[in-house]
C-alpha cells in the first residue's frame, strides 16, 4: 500500500473479518491525532496533524501527476476509475468494517453507502467524455465562416473537504467527478472518519501505480484552512453552514472558487391521498437512518389534517421496534460527533417547553452516545426544533389545513436541501414549488442515488453542484474555441473596415432583427 506525503500514519485494527490490515507501519513523527469508535470510545486509529507546509507539498505533487492524468485522456482516465471501482467492490466489507468502526453506523447502512458510492464512479467513468469533450456549437450569422466549439478543460488541483456522517458517499461525489475531469485532488477527510480517506486515497494510488494524483492531508480545522490557501484551483466543501463560511473566507484571499454542500432543514410532505404506510415508513427512515446526521434528512413533517392521526398511528407502530444502542443488531448508531447531543437535547427541550406533545422519546432520550427515536407533534413553527439544523434521531410532525399551507411552512427556512411528497394528484405540483435543491416524490432521497442528477441545494444548504454532468462541469472551466473555415463576406474586425462594408453591416442587423413583433 501507499503512504501519506510525508509517511505512513495509520495505524489500528482498521480491517474486517478475514482482511488484511490497511497498514501495520508506525505513524510518522510529528503531532497526531486519534480516530475513535463513538460506540465504545476505542481507539480505532491514529493519524497524522498535516501543517501547512506539508498541506504545500500535497498539492504541488498533486499537480505534478494531474498533468500525466490529464494527459491520458478520458479512455485512460475510464480505465483507471473502473478499475477503482472494482476494487472497492471487492474489498467491500473491509471498507464497510471501516466505516462501520469510525461513524458507528450499523454494517448495512455502511453497505448502501459505498453501493451507492460504487455506482456514481461508474457513472462518472463512463460518462465524462460525453460531458465534457468537444461539442460543436452553431456559429451564428457574424461568424458563420467559423466553425465553434466548447470543451470542458480540467481545473487543476481540487480540495476536497469531507464530512464524517457518510464519509465514502459523499466526499466520493466530488472526488469523482473531479478526477474524472481530469483533475488531480487533495482530500481532507474529517477528523472523525481519517482512516476511511486513508483508505480511498491508497486504493486509488495503488490502482495508479503510485501516482499521486489523490493526495491525502489529515487534521484538524487548521489543516481545512490550510488546503483552502495550499494554491488549489477550486474547493469543494461538505459541512455545516457555519464552517462552510470559514472555508468561503479562506478561499476568498486568493479568489480560490468553492463548491459548498451545507445542512438542511428537509421536511416531508404528506398529502390527504397519499399512502400512509409508504409516507410513514419513508418520514421514519429519513429521519432516524444514521441516527438522524444526514443533511438530506427529514427533521419536519407537515401531514394534510384530514389524514393526520392515521398517518400518525402508522408511524409510531413502525417506530415502535427502533432503538439505539451498542449492539450489532441496532437500526441505528451512535451519534459520531459528541458535541451534537447538546444541540439534539436542547431542541428537544425546546419544543417540549413551547407546547410539542412527545409521543416518542423525548427529554430523557439523549444518553451519552446514543439517542433514542424521538417524534413530537404540535410543535410551534418558532421552536428551535423547526428552525435550526439539529441532526439527531428526531422528527417534528405537524398537521396543517392544506398544502399550501405545507409547502409555506416549509419554504420558512434559510435552508433549501432537499425534501420528499407523499401523494398522488397534486404531488408533482407540490414537488415544484419547494424551495430546494432536490426533491422525491413518494420516496426519500432517491435523487441521491441517480448518478446523472445534480446534488446540492440553495440558500444556507450552499451553491454549485456534484453528481450528473452538473457535477462533472462543476471541476472544469469552459473553453471556446473558433476556426475560420472561409473568408468572411463582410470583414468587420479589421482597420481597413470601409463605410460600405458598416452600411451593409447595419442592413444585415435590420432584415435579421429589425421586425416588430404584434403587442398583444
Amino acid at each position: 500500500m501507499t503512504t501519506s506525503p510525508t509517511g505512513p500514519e495509520l495505524s489500528g485494527p482498521l480491517f474486517g473479518a478475514g482482511e488484511p490490515p490497511i497498514s501495520s507501519l508506525p505513524v510518522r513523527e510529528g503531532p497526531s491525532f486519534e480516530s475513535l469508535d463513538p460506540r465504545t470510545g476505542d481507539v480505532v486509529g491514529v493519524h497524522a496533524i498535516h501543517s501547512a507546509e506539508e498541506v504545500e507539498a500535497a498539492v504541488e505533487r498533486s499537480r505534478l501527476a494531474a498533468i500525466w492524468w490529464r494527459d491520458i485522456g478520458f479512455e485512460g482516465r475510464k480505465e483507471f476509475l473502473l478499475q477503482w471501482r472494482s476494487v472497492i467492490t471487492r474489498r467491500l466489507a473491509q471498507l464497510s468494517q471501516l466505516v462501520h468502526l469510525e461513524t458507528g453506523k450499523p454494517h448495512g447502512d455502511a453497505q448502501l453507502e459505498i453501493g451507492l458510492a460504487i455506482d456514481h464512479v461508474n457513472w462518472a467513468a463512463k460518462n465524462a467524455k460525453k460531458v465534457l469533450g468537444a461539442t460543436s456549437v452553431s456559429s451564428g450569422v457574424f461568424a458563420i465562416n467559423h466553425a465553434s466549439s466548447v470543451r470542458y478543460n480540467p481545473l487543476g488541483v481540487v480540495g476536497v473537504i469531507g464530512p464524517w456522517n457518510y464519509p465514502v458517499f459523499t466526499p466520493l461525489g466530488s472526488i469523482t467527478y473531479a478526477l474524472a475531469a481530469g483533475n488531480g485532488v487533495v482530500f481532507k477527510p474529517s477528523e472523525y472518519t481519517p482512516g476511511v480517506g486513508r483508505w480511498l486515497v491508497d486504493t486509488f494510488t495503488e490502482v495508479v501505480g503510485g501516482r499521486p494524483v489523490l493526495q491525502l492531508v489529515t487534521g484538524y480545522g487548521e489543516t481545512g484552512a490550510a488546503l483552502c490557501r495550499a494554491g488549489v484551483d477550486k474547493v469543494a466543501f461538505t459541512g455545516s453552514a457555519n464552517t462552510g463560511k470559514r472555508v468561503m473566507a479562506a478561499c476568498a484571499e486568493n479568489l480560490v472558487p468553492v463548491v459548498i454542500e451545507a445542512g438542511g432543514k428537509d421536511s416531508v410532505i404528506v398529502d390527504e391521498d397519499a399512502d400512509l404506510a409508504a409516507a410513514a415508513e419513508g418520514a421514519l427512515w429519513s429521519g432516524m437512518s444514521n441516527a438522524g446526521q444526514t443533511c438530506i434528512g427529514a427533521e419536519r413533517v407537515y401531514v394534510h389534517r384530514a389524514v393526520f392521526e392515521p398517518f400518525m398511528a402508522e408511524l409510531l407502530e413502525q417506530a415502535r421496534t427502533v432503538t439505539a444502542h451498542a449492539a450489532n443488531d441496532s437500526l441505528i448508531g451512535p451519534i459520531t460527533m459528541p458535541s451534537q447531543l447538546e444541540v439534539i437535547q436542547r431542541h428537544i427541550d425546546d419544543a417540549i417547553a413551547k407546547g410539542g406533545r412527545v409521543v416518542l422519546g423525548g427529554a430523557g432520550a439523549v444518553g451519552e452516545r446514543f439517542v433514542q427515536p424521538t417524534i413530537i407533534t404540535h410543535v410551534p413553527e418558532d421552536s428551535a426544533a423547526i428552525t435550526e439544523e439539529t441532526f439527531g434521531p428526531t422528527l417534528v410532525v405537524n398537521p396543517v389545513d392544506d398544502m399550501d399551507e405545507a409547502v409555506q411552512l416549509t419554504n420558512a427556512t434559510e435552508y433549501g436541501l432537499a425534501g420528499s411528497v407523499y401523494g398522488k394528484r397534486r404531488a408533482v405540483s407540490i414537488a415544484e414549488r419547494v424551495r430546494s435543491g432536490m426533491t422525491s416524490i413518494n420516496a426519500v432521497a432517491m435523487f441521491a442515488g441517480v448518478p446523472s442528477l445534480p446534488f446540492g441545494g440553495v440558500g444556507q444548504s450552499g451553491f454549485g453542484r456534484i453528481h450528473g454532468p452538473d457535477g462533472l462541469r462543476e471541476f472544469t472551466y469552459a473553453k471556446a474555441i473558433t476556426r475560420q473555415r472561409f473568408k468572411p463576406l463582410l470583414n468587420l474586425t479589421s482597420m481597413q473596415r470601409d463605410e460600405a462594408t458598416d452600411k451593409n453591416a447595419a442592413l444585415l442587423i435590420n432584415l435579421l432583427y429589425g421586425g416588430r413583433k404584434t403587442l398583444r
